[in-house]
């Protein structure tokens, strides 16, 4: 497995214990739509109180933790939004009747290895 993999695979597995850890049960990690139709996939999807919540979790390591939210470009928020409505379609609950949101969970790793974690709930308008 390639670093740059690894490095997204240990932000998602934090981003799963920091929101586990502040209530949010999750629901499913790495979601895809079936068929050939839509492509991508959803990180992480949670229910925090009555919302559910798709989570795109964006990891970078360094010495200056940079804004990993700012690279959820204006594409990937519409992918990330056509996701959503593609995972309520197909657990059957209605797009307008659900409360869901789409956030972002930012993870920097340090030099010295040590995680730091920011969650933006709402992040991406249309969710």
């Amino acid at each position: 497995m390639d670093d740059r993999r690894a490095l997204g695979q240990r932000g998602e597995a934090l981003a799963a214990a920091y929101l586990t850890a502040r209530g949010c049960t999750l629901l499913a990690a790495n979601w895809r739509p079936a068929g050939r139709g839509l492509r991508g996939e959803i990180d992480l999807v949670a229910r925090d109180g009555p919302a559910l919540v798709f989570v795109e979790v964006r990891t970078r390591r360094g010495a200056l933790p940079g804004r990993a939210e700012e690279s959820v470009t204006p594409a990937k928020q519409a992918r990330l939004i056509a996701l959503a409505e593609a995972y309520l379609q197909a657990a059957a609950l209605p797009a307008d009747g659900t409360d869901w949101r789409i956030d972002v969970v930012a993870v920097w790793v340090q030099p010295s290895g040590a995680p730091v974690v920011t969650w933006l709930r709402g992040a991406v308008e249309g969710g």
